[in-house]
């Protein structure tokens, strides 16, 4: 059962900016992140703005939004296949067990000035609709 939808989009731009603030990433990335878009050259900054759309994406599926969330604790990235999948650990953790969430499931896009996410949570049974 779904439990969760949300979307969010933001502008590339807004993330050059974060870029060229020192210890502005680091805050709501996980190194695993950093590392995996620093990796897509000059796409970097596309991949930062995709999975930070996706966190934002996250706290609106929740239904809550992100208050009391660490983002680093909840970590865009992607498979072998290279389908995004979202891990989340601690407070991230709790707030999707609170909702009766079980699984997160993730859809990135993005193009030139925009980066594009959805997030869905499923549940089961006794989670809260």
């Amino acid at each position: 059962m779904i439990v969760g939808i949300g979307l969010d989009v933001v502008h590339v731009d807004r993330l050059e900016r974060w870029r060229r603030t020192p210890g502005l990433i680091d805050r709501f990335f996980n190194p695993r992140e950093i590392e995996d878009a620093l990796s897509r050259g000059s796409g970097a900054t596309l991949s930062l703005a995709a999975r930070f759309a996706a966190k934002e994406a996250f706290g609106k599926a929740l239904g809550t939004g992100l208050s009391g969330i660490t983002l680093k604790n909840v970590v865009v990235y992607n498979n072998h296949n290279g389908k995004p999948c979202m891990r989340l650990f601690g407070n991230a953790l709790e707030a999707l067990a609170r909702i009766g969430g079980e699984s997160v499931h993730v859809s990135l896009t993005h193009e030139r000035d925009n980066a594009l996410a959805m997030v869905v949570i499923e549940g089961g049974s006794h989670g809260s609709v």
